[in-house]
């Protein structure tokens, strides 16, 4: 982005409501073709709305999200697969599934949390399928971990694979990138508060400067 850019997305996203909260300062829009719904990333888990992590960042609103095309679940337990709680009957936007056992059903919240402590060694909790399971959860906008799961030993990392260092907004506005960062300043990258596995930006953000936490869409 050239600083005239990232003037022209801050002037265009004040004007912008979101159609979640419907406060101003939205910078998110469906990428649907014809759609104009905007949203704060914070917003996007009350509307529905899905954020993918990888390669373009694309965001849709509830309407548009990717949906699963799974087939009948084989077995008739209708509880998940990670926190034994019940699940829904059907798929949906809070109730997900995987694409190859077809059989394991489970929170979004809680794919999402073992996505973050799994790390690299992400796979289904059922059939421990890795590919295409992996790819699935990350088109339906599950947020994954570059790090070492969270239960093995970390003795041997160094500081900077300890703390999350790059900044996870659907749009960043830094000319350095998304890994550029200040301690002070619209580049101070703030960790979620809740997991520290995501951070965003303070420029990038829809907080104000007198915020002092922040957390992510999945939290």
């Amino acid at each position: 982005f050239l600083v005239g850019d990232i003037r022209r997305i801050i002037r265009e996203a004040a004007k912008k409501s979101c159609f979640i909260c419907c406060k101003m300062g939205a910078t998110i829009t469906c990428c649907q073709t014809g759609c104009d719904r905007t949203f704060h990333l914070p917003c996007a888990p009350h509307g529905q709305c899905v954020t993918q992590y990888f390669g373009a960042y694309r965001s849709f609103c509830w309407e548009h999200r990717p949906q699963q095309a799974l087939r009948p679940r084989p077995s008739q337990d209708n509880t998940c697969s990670i926190c034994l709680d019940t699940v829904e009957d059907n798929i949906s936007y809070k109730t997900m599934g995987c694409p190859a056992c077809q059989d394991a059903r489970f929170h979004r919240h809680c794919i999402q949390r073992l996505a973050l402590h799994a790390g690299i060694d992400f796979r289904c909790p059922r059939c421990l399928n890795q590919e295409p399971f992996t790819m699935e959860m990350l088109t339906m906008g599950i947020r994954l971990s570059k790090r070492p799961p969270s239960w093995q030993t970390d003795r041997e990392l160094g500081p900077s694979h300890q703390r999350h260092g790059r900044c996870d907004a659907a749009t960043c506005l830094c000319l350095g990138g998304r890994e550029h960062t200040e301690a002070h300043g619209p580049w101070q990258l703030r960790l979620c508060s809740s997991c520290a596995a995501e951070g965003i930006h303070r420029l990038c953000s829809s907080l104000g400067n007198s915020t002092c936490s922040w957390e992510c869409s999945t939290c």
